[in-house]
């Protein structure tokens, strides 16, 4: 049994399909995601189902695959049964664990409903909707204040997510305000970037996070660095100077795991990454073994294995390949680094292979050609490259749709519609597998 259709649950069930064994797929979604490309949803640069395909589909070909949609809530390790939402449960001979990870919000969780983060399409689509709510009402406000109120949008965390994001939504706004608005103007745009630590991007080289403040003020984003949040609300953001008044808050500041290591028994109320050994068994456990963001694997260098989907994707690889049993001695799992990235804009991004990097033009281009590859079809892929070859020609965003039953219901200020009707899981911090 496979909990989670993620990178290194997908991977891990695609190298046990078509063999002997009997395999089950549980995931509380119907679909598989590719999150990296989350934030271009987001900023209307792609659609929802051009990043996400459903899990029967990519398992469809496996004939001993079976998918259940469904929520783990517990795991009885003594009859080896995971229970779920919906039903008994379901017994497993052998377990792995791939549930990824979930925004923190150090305590905070209210905050979640005014400041998503970018784990899931619903929060994708509320954040591509209160953005472009934002223009609209601002083409129309004739306060001089409020206006301005509009016009500003917070991104919350200096790391890939949130340089990503603060990149695109100042080049999705200053296009828009050029080119489709009457009413505008874009030096009263204001897109500010807002991190409690020294620097952007702390997990790269120091000259690639000098690279990506420098691109991001020359395109006009206000960064603000060593400011911690100290509060947010429905409208703006409270920092120790000042309250920044804004209309759209974008969340990107932290992760934690899932809360796997609950239903193990082995913590209560703070979820933990579960300590795993070379084969990624979790300790102390014979039939237990754990993926991704869950697990706690240490690299050669000694250190965690960051959280990173290529991690994720060899572990599955990996796994599946050690329980199916096609490698007699597999040894112990290596991480074979990839590079770690980020795009901050149009032509310019970073890489870091760690005794070498790269930036600007080339790294962006790379890292279009790496993201396309990960996609998880080619039906995928070609759509993708249609439509990022159609954007750079013409600066363009394809998906710039907004729900009229949301501007109906959120008709009495921006984007509260959205804020009050999220649904009840992301209120509440449940955002898991």
């Amino acid at each position: 049994m496979i909990i989670g259709g993620g990178f290194g649950g997908l991977a891990c069930a695609k190298e046990l399909g078509n063999t002997g064994h009997v395999v089950t797929v549980v995931d509380r979604r119907n679909h598989n995601l590719f999150q990296p490309l989350l934030y271009q949803v987001a900023t209307a640069a792609l659609s929802p189902a051009d990043i996400a395909e459903p899990i029967r589909k990519t398992l469809g070909r496996y004939h001993n695959i079976n998918m259940l949609m469904a929520e783990v809530i517990d795991i009885d390790t003594e009859t080896r049964r995971v229970l779920l939402d919906k039903g008994d449960g379901v017994e497993y001979d052998r377990l792995v664990i791939a549930t990824g990870s979930d925004y923190n919000y150090f305590g905070r969780d209210e905050w979640r409903i005014f400041a998503p983060g970018m784990k899931t399409l619903h929060e994708a689509r509320l954040v591509r909707q209160r953005l472009l709510l934002a223009f609209e009402d601002a083409e129309r406000e004739t306060d001089r204040d409020r206006h301005q109120d509009l016009l500003t949008f917070v991104v919350i965390g200096g790391g890939p997510t949130g340089v990503e994001m603060a990149g695109a939504v100042s080049e999705l706004g200053r296009f828009m305000i050029d080119r489709d608005f009457r009413n505008l103007r874009s030096e009263r745009f204001r897109v500010v970037l807002i991190e409690a630590g020294p620097k952007l991007l702390a997990a790269f080289p120091e000259h690639l996070s000098s690279y990506a403040l420098t691109y991001l003020v020359g395109i006009g984003v206000e960064v603000r660095l060593g400011e911690p949040v100290l509060d947010v609300t429905a409208t703006g953001v409270q920092l120790q100077s000042e309250f920044i008044k804004c209309s759209c808050v974008v969340w990107g500041a932290g992760v934690k795991p899932s809360p796997a290591s609950e239903w193990l028994g082995l913590t209560r109320g703070a979820p933990q990454r579960i300590p795993v050994d070379g084969n990624l068994r979790a300790i102390g456990f014979d039939d237990i073994f754990v993926l991704g963001d869950t697990a706690l694997a240490i690299g050669a260098d000694g250190k965690p294995l960051p959280g990173l989907a290529q991690v994720a994707k060899q572990q599955g690889i990996y796994l599946g390949r050690f329980l199916n049993g096609a490698t007699r001695s597999p040894g112990a799992f290596r991480f074979k680094n990839r590079g770690n990235t980020a795009v901050i804009g149009r032509n310019a991004a970073v890489f870091d292979f760690g005794s070498w990097t790269l930036k600007g033009r080339l790294a962006w281009l790379l890292w279009a050609l790496v993201h396309v590859y990960l996609l998880v079809n080619f039906e995928k892929r070609l759509l993708v490259s249609i439509q990022w070859i159609t954007r750079y020609l013409t600066r363009q965003r394809g998906a710039r749709i907004i729900d009229e039953h949301q501007v109906e219901l959120g008709k009495d200020g921006v984007g509260s519609a959205s804020k009050e009707n999220l649904p009840r899981q992301l209120a509440s911090g449940q955002g898991r597998s």
